[in-house]
């Protein structure tokens, strides 16, 4: 602070010096003056070294306290979202997360910078006001009352600063959560032919945005205006005010004056209003920031050693929990049980029973209203829908685990997963797994828990991903034997291990409707149709805010201190490929072209010429009323810069989003949601606010340059000498400055990407593995590589800076002592006027040079440009247009159909030949990642028509249910398509109604992000009735009832049979119980046809793969399926 202030004071005492100097000029007859006059330039000289030095030594300390507030807020922000509870959750959103680290937090690095002038600028006035009161008397006043009603002006500025940026971060909040929304739902996006609809909705949002940005861009267009302005304004003021006081104001008083003026310019009207503008917004962020750091956490638990006796145990005694007390159900209600080492408690029931609720209880996640929860042991998770992280198989199956090859052979042999790895386990996951499949995924989540060697194991539907005989080799290998030492509680739909459980668990609208070994199941009637009975209650992940209770306890204990054996877990967050050099001219040209046409751009260089020749005009003191029409120019060329550059931003988001959208699947494979979305944050945020900002006072200064070296060459010619070899300097130094700092700069911007994935799906998992804080360093790890980069560029920027200014303060030197040389060849005006042009070139030239360097920030341009000329899918729509009613029949007919998803990718899918029939209800099964899934799209049999043609004609229900932020009218029906009666009946149809009806919103509920706040089986049931409603003749399902009961599985076969009878149903599954309803069943393996006929002829055929995987269910199961399949036939 006292380098600041001294630095500040030496450009208070330059004037002084200045006017001294000039002084000598008037007399240069008196007794010492040339001595004195040698002396004021030494001190000079000396003054405007020091200032070139305390400058940027001042601003590069603000900065690097800038960048360390930023990073310890990153942290902060992402230290608590690895903490917030399942309520707190529902009140953020990735995009807000990201927008948080992405925008909010880079204030503190502007802020920091001009933080100060806060106090500079009021000091400073007051100090330059007392000394123009000493030189020029009462008339200073005059001056000085325009610079205070400009402050004043400038602060109500501040004000509506900081009110549009509240308003800009909400809309930028909604925009990036949409965004966020489309990445993450891209497959189902365009299976529905939905681009062009959420294409528009972005473009609306964005054009809200928009609105308030541009009207934030004029309020900085005005302020540097006004900077421009003010000075000639003042001096013209004061002076007028001195002539008709008559006082007598000599050359030295003249120039005194107007430097003074011209120091306290830059601060009171440029530096001061932008510290209000930084500090407005900086308060925003800060308390944005500071609601999301003050969202509800999760309760800590106090994690102790197990007591005297060791024991391991899970004990459970008349648990109620609530995730949403204000709803009035408990997501569990008067539970009671105990599962102690080499037991395995198996807990079944419906759709929405509470089954994953009861985990959640189990991890702390639910608030306990009422009894005892006694959890002593480490305990392993395995969610239900599986979560894995960028980065090779293996690490995610140590997970921080110390490698021991024995023990992982052990453990890849139980999860089945030798087949798959086959030394390739240092294969390297995408982010959201690709390109796993789903049972791949899941088998990996196993195989982590497994190795973790924990106490307790709490396993969430981990079979229903996998084929039968993959289900029956995890059940076996994995679950009775690896873990039958261990506390195991399943959650599973497949009945028929229920027999190996040691109790059963069934539950019920959260109630438990009955407990015990399978043989009191047995005993007491109650058979898989009453294991599977529908419920209707949803099961909500939203948690109620802790509630001070007598009535209940949860103790959690560890069975051991922190283990030793673990390493850092290995994340692979590679960096973007970017380009080098310098960014080029198209970049330039597409650009300005954007937001305008190019005759708006030579009225803008228009007015760019007439507001500097109006200005020149000024320093010339040609005629008085120049100083007039300044500033309607200066104004003009503002606000029109900033109009074209604002609306180049918008067009350019608006062409990358739909370049996104018409982008190839694989390229959403290849690049993570967080590298995505860092070009709408990140880079578009850049555009929006410091890019018109940057090329503005880019585009005013250069101008003021040339003025200024015009009116220098005119008055003193000689001086164009210095002006010449300044310029060439210059040249060479930007030359050299932009080479490096142009790679350095795209490094930044790659390297500013930090692992989203991890947030909301794979939170429940990090914090049951305790592995929060191995995340938190990971998170840090990319933190330091993006600040080594960022303190580069600081630290070049200010080195290019100084040198820049030490030749600036040698020019001014040389200027100084070489009018005392030739003093005789001028008068004192010649000689007053160049000193002070002379002085505010050290300011401009260098600035100038320094803000054509920061058009580094074009690289944000570039990186989004690159985004809109993305490799794209085939056109949505052809000159041959399908008639309304195509298709009629719903027949497919494959023909040596050979199908890879990447040019560089293996086939999935190798010489198929195969058709349906009209109408048929055709079943497709494999083992697990055989290429089942890959059939849903065919280009090579759809070349004539148009993808959206293609895709609005038929139905898809995706593996993995998509669902969006919003009402649950919203889910069904995105763009309001469907009558309200039509959806209530396709929920009808799923058996969800009674559900919806039930909900205090109905079908205006709320969803929470991927609608987390409905179990993983209602939100498939969700996406199949959003199929039904489009009443397509061609309906896919992709696993769609993997994570739903039996009972619901059947209702569903009934509902393919009955309602959809004239639709051709491709079924992708698992579960042989639905494969026996099907007309025909095809069967694949490695990416082959290896059978395809009816049911009956494939099950009685001993050879048949179908046979076999039917063997795999077990004697009983397999004659079962046998039996049903005999019975439908006889029916038929």
């Amino acid at each position: 602070m006292e380098t600041f202030f001294f630095q500040e004071c030496t450009m208070v005492l330059l004037p002084l010096l200045l006017g001294k100097m000039i002084s000598y000029f008037e007399n240069p007859k008196g007794s010492n003056a040339l001595h004195d006059a040698y002396i004021c330039a030494a001190v000079l000289s000396a003054c405007v070294l020091l200032w070139a030095i305390l400058h940027h030594l001042n601003f590069n300390h603000l900065q690097r306290v800038g960048m360390r507030l930023r990073v310890a807020t990153s942290h902060m922000i992402y230290h608590r979202a690895f903490h917030l509870s399942n309520l707190a959750l529902r009140k953020t959103t990735t995009g807000q997360i990201v927008n948080l680290l992405s925008n909010d937090v880079k204030r503190f690095d502007q802020v920091t910078t001009f933080l100060h002038y806060l106090w500079v600028g009021p000091l400073q006035a007051i100090a330059v006001t007392a000394l123009l009161y000493m030189e020029i008397g009462i008339s200073c006043l005059a001056g000085m009352a325009i610079l205070i009603i400009l402050l004043v002006l400038q602060s109500c500025f501040g004000k509506l600063f900081s009110s549009l940026r509240s308003k800009t971060t909400a809309l930028t909040d909604d925009r990036i959560k949409t965004m966020s929304e489309v990445i993450t739902g891209i497959r189902t996006i365009k299976m529905y032919a939905w681009e062009k609809s959420f294409v528009e909705l972005i473009t609306t949002l964005r054009r809200d945005e928009i609105s308030k940005i541009l009207k934030s861009s004029y309020l900085r267009g005005m302020n540097l205006a006004i900077f421009f302005a003010a000075s000639k304004i003042m001096i013209f003021i004061t002076f007028i005010i001195a002539v008709v006081l008559n006082n007598r104001i000599t050359v030295s008083q003249v120039f005194l004056v107007v430097m003074l003026f011209e120091t306290v310019r830059f601060t009171g009207t440029l530096y001061f209003p932008m510290a209000i503008e930084k500090v407005s917004e900086a308060v925003v962020s800060i308390n944005r920031i500071k609601d999301f750091l003050l969202l509800e956490e999760i309760p800590l638990h106090d994690h102790q050693l197990l007591p005297s006796d060791g024991e391991t145990i899970v004990d459970v005694q008349d648990l109620t929990a609530f995730w949403d007390k204000e709803s009035g159900t408990p997501a569990l209600k008067g539970l009671s049980f105990t599962v102690r080492p080499g037991e395995l408690l198996a807990v079944v029931g419906p759709v929405g029973a509470g089954k994953s609720s009861l985990l959640s209880a189990l991890l702390g996640e639910l608030s306990l209203i009422q009894g005892n929860v006694n959890v002593h042991g480490r305990i392993a998770y395995v969610s239900q829908q599986p979560w894995v992280f960028p980065g090779t198989v293996r690490s995610n199956i140590l997970f921080g685990k110390k490698y021991e090859e024995d023990r992982y052979k052990e453990v890849i042999k139980a999860c089945a997963l030798e087949k798959n790895l086959k030394e390739r386990d240092q294969t390297v996951i995408g982010d959201g797994g690709t390109p796993l499949s789903e049972g791949q995924k899941a088998r990996i989540s196993l195989a982590r828990a497994v190795y973790q060697d924990a106490d307790i194991y709490l396993l969430d539907d981990p079979l229903s991903a996998v084929d039968v005989e993959v289900s029956r080799h995890l059940f076996e290998q994995c679950i009775c034997q690896a873990l039958k030492d261990k506390v195991t509680i399943l959650v599973t739909h497949q009945l028929q291990y229920l027999k190996a459980a040691s109790k059963i668990l069934q539950l019920e609208n959260g109630e438990m409707v009955e407990k015990g070994p399978y043989t009191e199941f047995l005993k007491s009637r109650i058979d898989s149709d009453s294991l599977s009975k529908k419920t209707e209650e949803p099961e909500p992940s939203s948690k109620s805010p802790d509630q001070p209770q007598e009535s209940f306890t949860q103790s959690m204990k560890d069975a051991a201190p922190e283990d030793h054996d673990t390493e850092d877990i290995l994340v692979k967050l590679p960096l973007e490929d970017y380009s080098k050099g310098q960014v080029g001219c198209k970049t330039y040209k597409n650009y300005f072209t954007a937001g305008t046409h190019w005759s708006i751009i030579i009225f803008l260089i228009l007015v760019n010429i007439a507001a500097q020749v109006a200005y020149v005009l000024q320093d010339w003191w040609l005629l008085d009323w120049f100083k007039c029409i300044y500033h309607p120019f200066g104004i003009t060329r503002s606000l029109v810069l900033f109009y074209i550059l604002v609306r180049s931003s918008q067009i350019l988001h608006n062409k990358m989003v739909e370049s996104i959208l018409r982008s190839l699947v694989v390229f959403f494979d290849r690049n993570s949601i967080g590298r995505i979305l860092n070009r709408f944050c990140k880079d578009i945020g850049l555009m929006d606010d410091l890019l018109p900002l940057t090329f503005q006072d880019l585009i005013q200064t250069f101008l003021l340059v040339i003025g200024v070296v015009i009116v220098m060459v005119a008055m003193i010619p000689w001086t164009v000498i210095p002006l010449a070899l300044l310029g060439l300097i210059f040249f060479l130094l930007q030359l050299y400055f932009l080479n490096t700092s142009g790679d350095v700069k795209r490094l930044e911007c790659a390297s500013d990407i930090f692992p989203l994935s991890i947030f909301s799906p794979g939170t429940p998992t990090i914090q049951a593995y305790k592995a929060k804080q191995k995340f938190q360093k990971l998170f840090e790890t990319c933190q330091d590589l993006h600040s080594e980069s960022w303190l580069m560029l600081l630290t070049m920027s200010q080195c290019f800076a100084m040198c820049l200014d030490v030749v600036c303060a040698i020019l001014v030197i040389g200027v100084a002592f070489g009018a005392l040389i030739l003093k005789e060849s001028w008068t004192p005006g010649q000689i007053g006027l160049v000193l002070s042009l002379t002085l505010t070139l050290m300011r401009m030239f260098q600035w100038c040079v320094r803000q054509s360097t920061e058009v580094n920030m074009m690289m944000s341009a570039e990186r989004v440009i690159e985004y809109t000329e993305l490799e794209k899918e085939e056109p949505w729509e052809l000159d041959f247009r399908p008639p309304a009613y195509w298709p009629d029949n719903g027949m497919i007919a494959f023909n040596n159909v050979n199908f890879k998803y990447s040019p560089d990718g293996p086939l999935v899918l190798k010489d198929l030949t195969v058709s349906t029939k009209p109408k048929e209800k055709v079943c497709i099964v494999g083992k697990t990642g055989a290429g089942k899934s890959t059939i849903s799209i065919d280009k090579n049999l759809t070349t004539s028509i148009g993808l959206h043609d293609l895709r609005k004609k038929m139905s898809v229900v995706p593996q993995e249910p998509v669902l969006f932020i919003g009402t649950m009218k919203k889910n069904l029906d995105p763009f309001k398509e469907h009558k309200e009666e039509d959806l209530w009946n396709a929920l009808e149809e799923v058996q969800l109604k009674e559900t919806i009806q039930g909900l205090p919103g109905k079908m205006d509920t709320e969803l929470a992000e991927s609608g987390s706040n409905l179990s993983v089986g209602q939100r498939q049931l969700l996406c199949l009735a959003r199929a039904i409603l489009r009443k397509s003749r061609i309906l896919i399902m992709d696993e769609a009832t993997s994570n739903v009961d039996p009972r619901t599985d059947e209702l569903i076969q009934k509902i393919i049979h009955g309602t959809l009878v004239q639709c051709t149903v491709l079924t992708i599954t698992n579960r042989l119980s639905s494969v026996v309803d099907s007309n025909r069943i095809m069967v694949l393996d490695s990416g082959k046809l290896e059978e395809y006929d009816k049911p009956h002829i494939l099950m009685h055929n001993k050879n048949s793969l179908l046979y076999k995987m039917a063997q795999q269910l077990g004697e009983t199961e397999a004659a079962a399926l046998a039996q049903r399949d005999k019975s439908r036939t006889h029916n038929t």
